[in-house]
């Protein structure tokens, strides 16, 4: 990794933004970045060294920020959406039993024996992926609260439960180091909330704002990285430590000077990193030598957007389904630590983001829709 690698793998960054740019489209913005980095990386140019240390742990930095986004997106505070839990966890709990169902039958046709892998990936969500879908077509109202509440649930619970399923052979040690993890996230957000209610967290917020200190910043990324070197000492994913962290800011609140300053670092510099890096990780020369991955890939992407619609039985409509099935986090984590651990076969990777494309593509149709039909019931001025 030298300057002038960084310059292009933030020049490659860009290439996500200019793609999201028709805003009709409402393509996410790492899709670029994906792109960019399939061309520039070990599929296309192979300009890029994925395997480089410092890309490594740049890319891990930023894989650690993307996952502390994305548990400060759960809406823990929101009293509107704890009015609706009782249904979200009940079609949570459909989505995942018919998930389990589903899993194990691609895993059986595909002959791969990841079965619980599957089953975790399609029932799945993304708060991150879907919160932000919600607010641009301007949704509201009672099912998108509901819908709120179960997107919590599952990106949550299938965060916690990936670990254990990717590697069943260590689950016992993931599984304690999922709880001392937790154990010290929890203890992290009793830490933030008495701070916030002795009045200190409001002194230094001042002091940092009139001195320009960036303090709050700083004791983020104290908290974020500290995290996942406990998630790393104990041996398990810092997906966790990242999205517990989140979780503990969110349940205090997150102001929004300290938001915007996290969003700088991370969304300006080392998410797209992490994505560029992803995507000149994948090999979809792969796809060539197993065609049949692709099968798999989409069969995961309409299995994942199918399975949510079976919450239509708790009286859900279609299209909230098919944006509950918007997903990012946990396939990307799959993809990530599955490398890692090696238990992923050649071209299943691959597989796996694909599916995750494909959910984001039929989310993204389902929202217009119900955008559409919002602005068309509403009345004429």
């Amino acid at each position: 990794m030298t300057f002038a690698t960084l310059a292009l793998v933030v020049a490659l960054g860009l290439i996500g933004p200019l793609l999201a740019l028709p805003r009709q489209l409402y393509l996410p913005v790492l899709l670029g970045e994906l792109v960019a980095g399939i061309i520039f990386g070990t599929t296309g140019l192979r300009i890029l060294d994925p395997t480089d240390p410092i890309f490594v742990f740049l890319a891990d930095m930023g894989f650690a920020l993307v996952m502390f986004a994305a548990g400060t997106h759960v809406p823990v505070r929101d009293p509107r959406v704890r009015t609706a839990l009782g249904i979200g966890v009940a079609r949570a709990v459909l989505v995942g039993v018919v998930a389990a169902v589903a899993g194990w039958a691609v895993a059986q046709a595909f002959d791969v024996g990841h079965a619980a892998v599957y089953a975790v990936l399609m029932a799945s969500s993304s708060a991150a992926m879907a919160l932000p879908i919600i607010d641009s077509m301007r949704l509201s109202g009672p099912p998108v609260l509901a819908l709120t509440a179960q997107v919590a649930i599952a990106d949550t619970a299938c965060i916690v439960a990936l670990p254990l399923v990717i590697d069943p052979a260590n689950a016992v040690r993931a599984a304690i180091g999922a709880v001392v993890v937790a154990l010290c996230a929890t203890v992290m957000f009793f830490v933030l909330r008495y701070l916030q209610q002795t009045g200190a967290q409001r002194q230094v917020h001042e002091v940092s704002e009139d001195r320009k200190f960036t303090l709050e910043l700083r004791v983020s990324l104290v908290l974020v990285f500290a995290l996942c070197g406990v998630a790393s000492a104990m041996h398990v994913s810092i997906m966790l430590g990242g999205f517990a962290a989140g979780l503990a800011v969110a349940g205090v609140g997150e102001p929004r000077r300290v938001a915007k300053q996290v969003f700088a670092i991370s969304d300006g510099l080392l998410a797209p990193l992490f994505f560029v890096w992803l995507g000149a990780r994948l090999d979809l020369r792969e796809f060539g030598e197993h065609p049949q991955f692709v099968l798999l890939g989409l069969v995961l992407g309409l299995g994942a957007v199918g399975v949510h619609c079976a919450a239509r039985l708790l009286g859900q409509p279609v299209a909230y389904g098919a944006l509950a099935a918007a997903q990012i986090g946990v396939p990307v984590a799959a993809v990530t630590v599955g490398s890692q651990l090696g238990v992923l076969v050649p071209g299943e990777g691959s597989a796996i983001m694909l599916a995750a494309l494909c959910t984001i593509a039929a989310a993204t149709v389902a929202a217009g829709r119900l955008a559409a039909r919002a602005s068309a019931a509403r009345p004429a001025r």
